[in-house]
Parts: C-alpha cells; structure tokens; sequence
C-alpha cells in the first residue's frame, strides 16, 4: 500500500492535532459554569437526601455551584430521560437509584432512551436494602405478622411503593409470590408521598427507601418490620432483614451518579474521584451511617460501569421471575 501524499498527511495530521488541542480545552476548562444534578426523585426521598449530602462538598470541590434539581415520576423515568437527552458537555448529571437503570427497561412498555447506551456511569453511591415499613395500628411486629395477616384477609391489604417497576414494587411481588398472598399496589411518585399517606392512616404497609422514614421510625409514628439488602442497616441494627426472616432477597440496591452518554471521559474520570474522595471521608461515612446508609467500595468510573452492567442481568432476572409487568 502506498503512503498518502505528504501534503494530504499534514493536513489530516494538523485536523487531529485542532480536534485533540479542542478536546483538551474543553476538559481544562472544566468546570466553568454551575452543574445541575437531576436528582430522579422528590424532594425529601431517600435519593434527594444522598443527593444533597454529596452536593454540597461536591461543589467545594469543583469550585463552582452544583444546583440540585429534582424530576420525579415513573419510577424515576422522567429524570433519567431528562438527562439521557442533554448536551453531553459535562455539566448535566443524573442521581438515580439502581432499579431505575435495571429495572426500567424490562417493565416499561415503551422506553424513550437506551439506558446503556444513553447514560455513562460516573460513580455510584452508597450501597444497601429498603425499608419494610407499617403503620403501628397493624401490631404487625415482623415479615411473619404481615404475611399471616395477609393470608387470612386475602385482597384486603394494600401495599404502596414509590412506583411502578420499583425496587419496592419488585420485592413485594416476590413476596407475594412466594407466600401466595393477595395483595393489590399502589404505586405512588415518590417515597415522600408513600410515608405522608402512612402518617394519614391511609396507607397500612409499604416499602420505602433506606432513609427517608427513620425520624417516624424513631418517633413510633411507623415501624420498621424487615429490609432487604445483604445486611441490617446501620441506622437500624435491630430491624431483621427479610433473608433473616426466610425470604432469600439479599440483593443490594444502590444510588449512582450518571451523565448523559458522549460525555468526554477526562470529565466522567475527574467526577469520580472527587466524589470517591468524598464518600472516603470519616465525615462523609458518618452521614450516610446516619441516614442508614453504608458508603459503598471505591469504584473507578469503569468498574461502576461494569457493576450496572452486571446489575441489570440480575435485577431483570429477578423483574421476568416475578412477572412484573406495567399495566
């Protein structure tokens, strides 16, 4: 093969140099302007809470304003559409809990992006199960109390998550399925609205996030009967996981921060570790304890990739297993 003329190899040569030289800028500069984080959910939810505790010295950080904004609804589809579809110049994020990235695109009949194709894993947050949660009046004590109950009043007790295709919705219809109740959902836009219903006393049980119901919990005002996840919460030591109480449901959920995709690397690489030098503080491990939390294993932005990627396979498994279907 003869080699190209020496003309044409310096120009194509100079196009690559002024296209790296523009990349490079484009990261030196970086950040130059507020960031806005999409947090996937209400104000108030367990993913709000985390999202705010990490914005905070995040913006310390970055030396410029990390401005949360909240997108709620459809299991957190609104938000997650919302940044799979921005301008991937390194100042739009995503905070979105792991069944919104695995579940999704099993129950939702119609999805508006490609979830590994149009959001590129950042670095994920935290790591844990989610709360069983009743409202005292029941005298449900433990899992048992609910499932004899349930038994024996078939179509009778309503159950509430923060959405269709939740974490929370997925884990009772296993539940269900396993003990052979007849249980109707109600799904609602967020764990906030969930737990305000409880307090009404329009609501009996639920499954909420990790942390958003603790000052209730604590207050007698709900009671916290099991969680999932592969171990007791650190807020809650004396609340049983499910697995202890004979349901095998030991998977970990997790929150994560994504960008849209085409989001130059230098930029997703820099995020990552600010945020794991964040979540590596003795201050930062404190907070998260606090709100039940355990901060996750430090995750290069490739190996946070690869747990997603391993997580949809086992969350959609578990998604068909149950059945789960959006009406």
């Amino acid at each position: 093969m003869s080699a190209l003329p020496l003309r044409r190899r310096v120009i194509l040569g100079s196009a690559l140099l002024v296209t790296a030289l523009g990349a490079q800028a484009q990261v030196g500069d970086w950040p130059s302007k507020p960031i806005k984080l999409v947090v996937a959910g209400p104000a108030g939810a367990g993913m709000d809470i985390f999202a705010r505790l990490l914005a905070a010295p995040l913006q310390a950080a970055l030396k410029t304003p990390i401005v949360v904004d909240n997108k709620a609804g459809a299991n957190s589809l609104i938000g997650n559409d919302a940044v799979a579809k921005s301008a991937p110049d390194g100042y739009t994020f995503l905070f979105t809990p792991s069944s919104a990235i695995a579940i999704n695109p099993i129950v939702q009949p119609k999805m508006p992006y490609d979830t590994l194709k149009d959001l590129l894993p950042v670095a994920q947050v935290g790591a844990g199960g989610i709360l069983l949660v009743t409202s005292p009046d029941t005298g449900f004590k433990n899992l048992q109390d609910m499932v004899t109950y349930a038994r024996a009043n078939p179509g009778k007790l309503l159950y509430g998550t923060w959405g269709n295709g939740s974490t929370g919705h997925l884990a009772m219809e296993g539940i269900k399925a396993h003990y052979g109740l007849d249980m109707s959902h109600v799904p609602y836009k967020g764990t906030a609205a969930v737990v305000n219903d409880m307090l009404g006393g329009n609501l009996k049980i639920a499954f909420t996030d990790i942390a958003s119901p603790i000052p209730h919990i604590r207050a007698g005002k709900l009671v916290a009967i099991g969680a999932t996840g592969s171990g007791r919460g650190p807020a809650l030591p004396d609340v049983p996981t499910v697995s202890e109480q004979g349901y095998k449901f030991s998977a970990d959920g997790w929150y994560g921060v994504f960008a849209p995709g085409g989001t130059p690397m230098p930029i997703v690489r820099r995020m990552n570790e600010e945020i794991n030098k964040i979540l590596a503080t003795e201050e930062m491990k404190q907070k998260f304890m606090q709100q039940n939390m355990l901060t996750p294993p430090i995750k290069s932005a490739d190996q946070f990739a690869a747990t997603v990627r391993s997580d949809v396979e086992m969350w959609q498994a578990l998604a068909k297993s149950a059945k789960l279907k959006i009406e």
